[in-house]
């Protein structure tokens, strides 16, 4: 990956090839982005730029053995660090579990899509029906490859992916690394929640903002990179928000988006209608989905149709993200929820996913939630 392939972020892209430069680069940084924006595509890059062999201006060559080895995400001096449990590609007590387990397919799924969901991780490693974690095994991992000198006598680089899954324990351990790594180390995280990551981690950290894309960038994105015709990326960055991986799930047309749409607008029925049976029927359809994470994902999902609301109540619907046939529905909600709404309900639905990450009733979380949603429509 080079900074020349990514699109948007001009700023970020410019410090960072200026630390690079200067040799004067944080021992750890945490860029923060809303999921699917790229901040792995751009740590990629970085470190393809600061382990190239012969770099070229701003950029890496692109070319070199170095270069090679870090595009097929294979380098020796880089460690890929994510949230894993027991799954159904691979068995065995949780508290042994590593990421190099899971590698494999990890990698696949980097190299295929850099700008892969959070939840398409986990149906890549084969846990999507459960919640991963950073344990104490990984920790352990991570510190074992920090007392071995670089392969390349240069930088070496742990990339943590989604620091908030790292648990405490895990986290005493790693400290001592991350304030005092030893010389040429770095730690790259990437979470989309830096309010749930622990205060020990993230004030040990360099914070970088990777903001949602254009929707120019993101068309630019998908017809040069993935090989999108130039009308269904149109279509899919006016419903992406700024996320790549947001406009790749939604030209997918997956099974998981389709539900997600009838659930919504069943709930949203229910709430105008103010039937307080059809909403709870609704809330026991969400209470069935196959896990957590889908969950999650619905949740999430449902807080980006809310942001549409708000954006047509507020006369802004450039930046609503609808398509020409969601528009209809979406500016008839817009109508009839009270202006107070989709921030209300977002706040709702934050707190669910919150409930269900602590293992509370999924069938209690969402009786509540719906119930909650019906008094403040």
């Amino acid at each position: 990956m080079q900074f020349s392939k990514i699109q948007g972020n001009q700023d970020v892209k410019n410090a960072l090839c200026e630390m690079a430069a200067s040799g004067r680069i944080p021992h750890a940084i945490m860029f923060y982005e809303n999921d699917g924006c790229g901040a792995l595509a751009m740590i990629l890059a970085f470190l393809q730029k600061i382990l190239c062999h012969q770099p070229s201006g701003t950029d890496s060559c692109g070319e070199c053995p170095s270069c090679n080895k870090v595009e097929k995400l294979i380098h020796p001096d880089i460690h890929f660090t994510f949230p894993i449990t027991t799954g159904s590609k691979v068995s065995g007590a949780v508290k042994d579990l590593t990421c190099d387990m899971y590698i494999k397919w990890y990698r696949e799924l980097l190299i295929k899509n850099p700008y892969f969901l959070e939840n398409e991780l986990g149906s890549a490693l084969g846990i999507e029906s459960k919640s991963g974690t950073i344990a104490v095994a990984e920790a352990k991992a991570i510190i074992n490859q920090l007392s071995l000198t670089s392969v390349q006598g240069g930088y070496r680089a742990v990339v943590v992916y989604l620091p908030e899954k790292m648990n405490q324990e895990a986290a005493n351990r790693l400290l001592k690394s991350i304030e005092e790594p030893p010389e040429k180390t770095l730690f790259l995280m990437v979470t989309h929640a830096p309010e749930k990551v622990l205060q020990t981690i993230s004030s040990r950290c360099q914070g970088i903002r990777i903001l949602p894309l254009s929707k120019d960038d993101v068309v630019a994105t998908l017809v040069n990179e993935f090989e999108i015709d130039q009308e269904s990326a149109i279509n899919a960055a006016a419903v992406s928000g700024g996320s790549v991986g947001k406009a790749l799930k939604y030209l997918e047309d997956s099974e998981d988006i389709t539900v997600e749409e009838d659930i919504f607008r069943q709930l949203m029925d229910a709430l105008v209608s103010k039937n307080l049976y059809d909403a709870l029927t609704v809330g026991e359809a969400m209470a069935d989905l196959d896990s957590r994470e889908k969950q999650k994902a619905f949740c999430k999902f449902a807080g980006d149709c809310l942001r549409k609301i708000f954006m047509l109540q507020q006369n802004l619907p450039d930046l609503a993200g609808v398509t020409a046939e969601e528009k209809a529905y979406y500016t008839d909600l817009a109508q009839k929820c009270k202006k107070s709404f989709p921030r209300n309900a977002a706040a709702l639905f934050d707190k669910a996913m919150m409930l269900i990450d602590r293992n509370v009733s999924q069938k209690m979380v969402f009786c509540d939630l719906v119930t909650h949603l019906l008094y403040i429509i």
